[in-house]
């Protein structure tokens, strides 16, 4: 730092230091649209603040660094300072998630990147930090340019891409202990999603190592009132952090459902049985829609690692508790809508059913929009978002496979016309948000993460199996191309497994499973449970009633029977019908020998 900087600055900070400690608390702004002509207009640096209402480190941020007066003197003197709750905000949390909770990014008045920085800011490092910028505002090495991505000509992977993505996935893998990576651990969503797909293909790996960490996994679940922690920090799982999120919740619920259609391990069923328990005891509001998170701790007194450790009769005894947060974003139940369903599929439980309906009809009725789209929550700051409709869109197959009630493809096929009308970028994959977080610096080029360039082009072909509209298949074609063409760039071994499964599941159809028979027919509702508890991540269920029409997808020709039965089908090709659940499940397995891998065989 230079010394006439230097002096000038230490002169600035003593006429801020003459204002008492009581009445220097600092004043938070949310994000708006005249913020950068503010800081340019009174030459001041911006700093985002992204917090999370359930993150332990972010109140203790707030509780000491940012009522340190050394840092509230340099943030009035220079700084706009800017607060976000990164759950209402996915245009925001969506471009800075790499950066976790809380995040802190310094931008220039033009909207510039200075500084990034993941995680807890003592004071003392932060008031570093604050003079650094002041005294040198170019960018320093957290800031890096942006990764240009030219989608591929070839929608699918090349062999040599999938061997590269699949070795690099592998080798993350903890072979100890469980999970990826070397210090946090939880159930990645992508990566338990992969193993289990390959377990279901008789991979002997996939399974062992789909198994060892769900057996790790259940160290998270609180089994006093279900739900499982956000992670551990200590690679032996048995460090929470306490926070209980909806994206945890729903992904542990769906996963550990499938595990137990595949293998019927009770222990699976009961972590299943667990997360249900807290998604409808703690996480659903009386009008059914599904809240956002549980934080990790009380208040700054009595900590989760205290709370927790209480019994049930304790917590209740206590009388208070940590606070929920109250939202009911529509990305969140749509997540907590899927994870219902699978659990549904799997035990048959009508509760789940009738929960993940509850909450699908209050989404419909005051979080959709125009163009068959869905916004995020009662007044939100931007949008529409991309992971709102996705959700849901995902959320209406689900429904239609879980009811036959072909309304709900109509639901989905109305998600994924918005998200090619508004969310589709020219450039290649899909933009995070309709419209930018602000009209200048790094906010003129739109943010995609990783996961929901897949989630968008699983959605698309999934939308294609089911409706047979060439137009998805042309989408799910366009994100795979983005995918492919990142695949050489972005070198994270996290990204591997999300861009696996999207490509097999374009090169591969289906576990396809149709049953013809009136809708009110008792043997075909019993066939029907069997193609519901048939374990297959990827899977297409149709239920053609002929009363109805045609199915929406035609591409096989059913026979009407003199009573209800059951087609596995492949390539076009249908095995004979099956009227039991037994019958059902071999000519399934018969018919995947004979689907065509398309070169996907990872």
């Amino acid at each position: 730092m230079r010394i006439a900087t230097r002096v000038m600055l230490a002169v600035l900070l003593a006429l801020f230091s003459t204002a008492r400690a009581d009445e220097a608390a600092l004043t938070w702004e949310g994000w708006n649209d005249g913020l950068f002509a503010r800081a340019r207009a009174e030459q001041r640096f911006v700093i985002l603040d992204l917090e999370a209402v359930w993150c332990h480190w972010c109140h203790v941020m707030e509780e000491t660094t940012y009522k340190d007066p050394k840092v509230i003197e340099l943030l009035r003197l220079k700084y706009l300072p800017v607060r976000v709750d990164q759950d209402a905000s996915p245009d925001l949390s969506s471009r800075y998630g790499d950066w976790g909770w809380p995040a802190t990014i310094i931008f220039a008045p033009d909207g510039s990147e200075i500084v990034k920085r993941r995680g807890y800011i003592e004071p003392a490092a932060m008031v570093s930090l604050l003079e650094a910028v002041i005294a040198d505002p170019s960018p320093g090495p957290s800031v890096q340019a942006a990764i240009e991505v030219v989608p591929a000509v070839d929608p699918l992977l090349s062999a040599k891409q999938r061997a590269q993505l699949l070795t690099r996935s592998r080798d993350f893998y903890d072979a100890r202990h469980g999970g990826w990576g070397d210090v946090h651990k939880f159930i990645d969503t992508d990566g338990m999603d992969s193993l289990l797909a390959g377990a279901e293909r008789g991979d002997k790996q996939a399974q062992d190592r789909a198994r060892q960490t769900l057996d790790a996994g259940l160290k998270l679940i609180d089994r006093q009132w279900g739900g499982i922690y956000q992670y551990s920090d200590t690679v032996d799982w048995t460090s929470p952090h306490y926070e209980k999120i909806m994206s945890y919740q729903a992904s542990g619920l769906r996963q550990y459902a499938q595990a137990y259609a595949l293998w019927q391990e009770p222990l699976y069923l009961q972590a299943a049985q667990d997360l249900k328990r807290f998604l409808l005891t703690k996480l659903q509001g009386p009008d059914g829609a599904f809240f956002t998170s549980q934080d990790a701790d009380v208040d700054a007194t009595l900590h989760g690692k205290e709370f927790y450790a209480l019994s049930a009769a304790e917590r209740d005894r206590l009388g208070r508790e940590p606070r929920i947060d109250r939202n009911a974003y529509a990305r969140e139940n749509g997540w907590a809508i899927s994870g219902l369903l699978a659990y549904y599929g799997a035990t048959g439980e009508e509760a789940a059913l009738s929960a993940a309906l509850r909450a699908a009809n209050y989404i419909i009725a005051h979080r959709s929009i125009e163009g068959g789209g869905f916004r995020h929550g009662d007044n939100d700051r931007g949008g529409p978002f991309l992971g709102d409709t996705l959700a849901m869109g995902h959320a209406a197959l689900d429904l239609y496979a879980a009811t036959g009630d072909r309304a709900w493809l109509g639901v989905a096929d109305g998600a994924g016309k918005f998200i090619a009308a508004r969310f589709k970028d020219a450039s290649g994959g899909f933009r995070t948000t309709a419209a930018p977080e602000a009209a200048t610096g790094v906010f003129l080029k739109a943010a995609k993460p990783h996961d929901e360039q897949v989630a968008a082009t699983r959605l698309a072909n999934r939308l294609y199996r089911y409706l047979g509209q060439e137009g998805y298949r042309a989408l799910a074609e366009h994100g795979a191309r983005y995918l492919a063409a990142a695949a050489d760039l972005n070198q994270s071994p996290w990204a591997a497994a999300g861009t696996l499964l999207a490509d097999r599941e374009l090169a591969v159809e289906p576990t396809h499973i149709t049953i013809v028979g009136y809708k009110d027919a008792p043997q075909a509702a019993l066939l029907h449970k069997a193609g519901r508890a048939y374990p297959a991540l990827y899977k297409r269920l149709d239920w053609w009633d002929a009363r109805e029409g045609p199915l929406p997808n035609p591409d096989v020709q059913y026979p009407e029977l003199d009573q209800p039965a059951a087609f596995a089908c492949a390539n076009r090709i249908c095995s004979l019908p099956a009227f039991s659940a037994e019958e059902l499940a071999d000519n399934v397995k018969r018919m995947l020998s004979l689907r065509r891998d398309g070169g996907a065989n990872q």
